[in-house]
């Protein structure tokens, strides 16, 4: 692609040096990772910026750059106030724009976004259509497909658009999307042209990115403010932020509500909670049917309610949703019951609502007489103000506690186990205990548990890998818990 088709999404809101209408071949950020033909974008990172790799990049081959200033360097530039932002109209360009050849469908909210989007992939599979889905664990082209790895809940650009170009050319006409919050922020995600948007919920994450929940609220409201005519919003009518996100939806986009608690347009009753899942009736278009879940907690009836409604939003036949949701197994790391005996759990809460609603959901199938365990952790250089909280909501939840590592980056982990003991009205060393060793913590629950009690490992989920100060090493609870209660 020549050099001034590729800019012509940016509508000469940019200045250039050393001009010239080059063919470009490829687009990165990264200058150890730079091709020959290559348009290198100098991205301002945390702990980096792009603009001190830029010669790096153009001797590996990068015949232009964009950038946020002239540089020393005699190749093409383009200069923009914010090459972060543009970098989206950049990606979709290079890639022909291919959001406009599929039926996608963006998926945000504080919890709950990873098991939605399956249960929709699920949904489309089940109606004979052919979809993708992209998200926290990864990429793929369908529900039996392998997980291609990604570093972020929802890739940065050019990623995201190749991906986006590869499912639409292997003949894929529906994707389903985690959509977070950041991702919406930073525009990762511009140019992206949704079909549909769901909201799950609101609640405490992100706030050392975001710092106030108002500037939470705004970044995901993106995504439903710009939503096209004709399309559809999916909305938790029992979550309050609900109001707030109904009325930016435009007037144009097709509003449907699901919940529990307060009147919506899918709404559930008579919920069962069983070792097998939930058996809920639900209400919608004048009609009520049962459907039996293999997911557990009210969470997870949530999750389903939000998937349904999605897939009746695509006009897809109730009955076809309905054997979709109940075929369905748990998504990995997703209150997976990894051990039965005790019955362990392996969950990726790590927010105050998703450990309050993990707890609580097992507490539905802990026996009588017997103990809900909780073992968690927070992660370092995050949100420091929900630690106190997710340490208030174990120890009143649980009837044992043991606090360890999640993720201390950079942080001391004891200084975060702290945090989070600051939560925890009275430390009784029967119940509370502390093990900053992760591995060693789940090794621990072994000497102070029944076979009949129930064991949350929270935090981590589907994580194979532990972040250290200076190194990642390999760590999976799934398999640290099997290792310690199956002798795998």
């Amino acid at each position: 692609m020549l050099l001034s088709e590729l800019l012509s999404l940016l509508k000469n809101n940019y200045t250039s040096k050393n001009f010239k209408d080059i063919e470009i071949t490829g687009i990165s950020y990264n200058s150890t990772l730079t091709k020959k033909g290559d348009f290198f974008i100098c991205v301002k990172g945390e702990s980096s910026d792009g603009h001190d790799f830029a010669q790096q990049a153009v001797e590996k081959g990068a015949e232009a750059i964009f950038c946020e200033k002239e540089l020393n360097i005699n190749v093409p530039q383009i200069i923009v106030d914010d090459t972060k932002r543009k970098m989206a109209l950049i990606a979709a360009k290079f890639y022909n724009e291919p959001s406009k050849e599929i039926n996608l469908i963006g998926v945000t909210g504080t919890n709950g976004k990873t098991t939605v989007t399956h249960l929709v992939q699920k949904i489309l599979e089940e109606d004979n259509k052919k979809c993708a889905l992209i998200g926290t664990l990864g990429y793929k082209l369908s529900s039996s497909d392998t997980y291609k790895e990604a570093k972020h809940t929802t890739p940065q650009p050019p990623e995201l658009q190749r991906d986006l170009r590869l499912m639409a050319d292997s003949g894929i006409k529906n994707v389903v999307m985690e959509v977070s919050s950041h991702s919406l922020e930073q525009n990762r995600v511009g140019c992206c042209d949704f079909n549909g948007a769901v909201f799950t919920n609101l609640t405490q994450d992100h706030l050392d990115y975001h710092i106030t929940m108002k500037n939470y609220f705004k970044a995901k409201a993106i995504l439903f403010e710009n939503l096209k005519p004709g399309s559809f919003a999916v909305i938790n009518a029992d979550d309050e932020y609900s109001k707030d996100f109904i009325s930016i939806v435009p007037s144009d986009v097709k509003i449907l509500t699901y919940g529990i608690k307060n009147n919506a347009d899918i709404k559930a009753s008579t919920i069962e909670f069983s070792i097998d899942g939930a058996k809920i009736e639900i209400d919608f278009c004048n009609k009520q049917e049962k459907m039996n879940l293999h997911l557990n907690g009210m969470f997870s009836v949530y999750n389903a309610l939000a998937a349904f409604t999605t897939g009746l939003a695509m006009g897809i036949n109730y009955k076809t949703i309905i054997h979709a949701l109940e075929n369905t197994k748990c998504v990995a790391g997703r209150f997976e019951i990894v051990v039965k005996q005790p019955m362990v759990i392996v969950d990726y809460a790590h927010t105050p609502d998703g450990l309050e609603n993990v707890l609580k959901a097992a507490r539905e199938l802990t026996p009588k007489g017997s103990d809900l365990i909780c073992l968690f952790g927070c992660g370092g250089d995050r949100d420091t103000t929900k630690r106190p909280k997710m340490g208030k909501i174990a120890d009143e939840l649980s009837d044992k506690v043991i606090v360890t590592s999640d993720n201390p980056r950079s942080e001391d982990p004891q200084l975060i186990i702290s945090d989070i003991m600051t939560g925890i009205k009275t430390v009784d060393t029967q119940r509370i205990f502390v093990e900053p060793d992760r591995g060693e913590a789940i090794k621990f629950i072994k000497t102070i548990c029944k076979p009949s009690d129930v064991i949350v490992i929270a935090g981590k989920g589907h994580e194979d890998y532990q972040i250290l100060k200076n190194k990642t090493i390999h760590f999976d609870d799934r398999e640290e818990a099997r290792k310690v209660f199956a002798g795998v």
